[in-house]
């Protein structure tokens, strides 16, 4: 796909792609919060079956306040919001959450009952489990993650990455079409943060969940998303897949961001070598494998 610019004074947004179904569709939505600073405006934003679609800006820019937007948590002042082709004002909170889950940035925003498995099963429960179906679906999700050794642990005693495995199997028990994760390798460790990452590739691969991420981590958006959403000033003014957005230092330049390290590694080594870049790799394999062909071919 090529890369889709949008001007914020454009009145209608650009239809997406017509061989995938649109799961959520953002069509030029606005929102202000009370003190009058604006979340976003004038957004448009689509969420494609069976992707992983990263919203990256610099903090401020609207990622959270779109995220919040994607399951009725806010409601625009202007424009719409359809999930599944349902409007977003006209639907019920419970049926929105059957269709979208939001992990929070801040975990602790997320636990509050007494144990992770009170707390996992409380979102099923809330939307009419029974209480055995309920706790199925709880284990089933701490199993996915991999928590399922924190059945009876207190919330409040778990580990940062811990907590965030168990947020994320809360809104899993709930079955959603779509999960959206507000910055959800921040203040993790490396370890924590990789297992965060094989989750949601895993939550894609192995049960056809669409994920929305919103970070400003350049490197873990490069290796994990299939596409990416440039957001400034509460909209997304540019869009495109991760190995033409991440390669266009002067988009990146103008998004407020900073180019992935092994981007500006290769590229930087291509100017020092006087050769043009033959690919854009994105992840250290793929750059070990360029960078021999690459040497390969100035030595013929």
């Amino acid at each position: 796909m090529a890369i889709i610019r949008r001007n914020p004074d454009d009145k209608f947004c650009l239809p997406g792609d017509a061989k995938k179904e649109v799961l959520i569709h953002v069509d030029c939505a606005s929102h202000s919060y009370p003190d009058g600073s604006v979340g976003i405006h004038n957004m448009c934003f689509s969420v494609m079956k069976n992707e992983v679609v990263t919203l990256c800006g610099p903090n401020g820019s609207g990622k959270s306040t779109l995220i919040e937007h994607l399951n009725g948590l806010l409601v625009p002042s202007v424009g719409e919001i359809t999930v599944k082709g349902k409007s977003l004002l006209t639907t019920k909170k419970a049926e929105l959450w059957k269709e979208v889950g939001v992990v929070f940035q801040r975990s602790d925003d997320q636990l509050f009952a007494p144990t992770v498995i009170d707390d996992v099963m409380f979102g099923p429960l809330n939307l009419g489990m029974p209480q055995e179906e309920a706790r199925s679906a709880a284990l089933e999700a701490l199993e996915a993650v991999g928590a399922q050794g924190l059945i009876q642990k207190l919330p409040n005693h778990l580990s940062g990455g811990q907590k965030r495995l168990v947020s994320i199997a809360g809104i899993l028990a709930m079955r959603p079409g779509v999960i959206a994760l507000d910055e959800p390798t921040s203040d993790l460790d490396p370890v924590h943060a990789e297992m965060i990452e094989h989750l949601i590739v895993g939550l894609k691969q192995r049960y056809g969940i669409s994920i929305v991420i919103a970070t400003h981590d350049m490197d873990f958006a490069a290796r994990i998303s299939d596409r990416i959403c440039l957001v400034r000033n509460g909209m997304v003014f540019a869009e495109g897949s991760p190995s033409e957005v991440f390669y266009d230092p002067p988009l990146i330049a103008e998004a407020g961001l900073k180019l992935p390290h092994i981007a500006r590694f290769y590229l930087e080594w291509c100017t020092a070598n006087g050769v043009r870049p033959s690919g854009a790799p994105l992840t250290i394999t793929d750059l070990f494998t360029l960078l021999k062909q690459d040497a390969h071919r100035m030595q013929g």
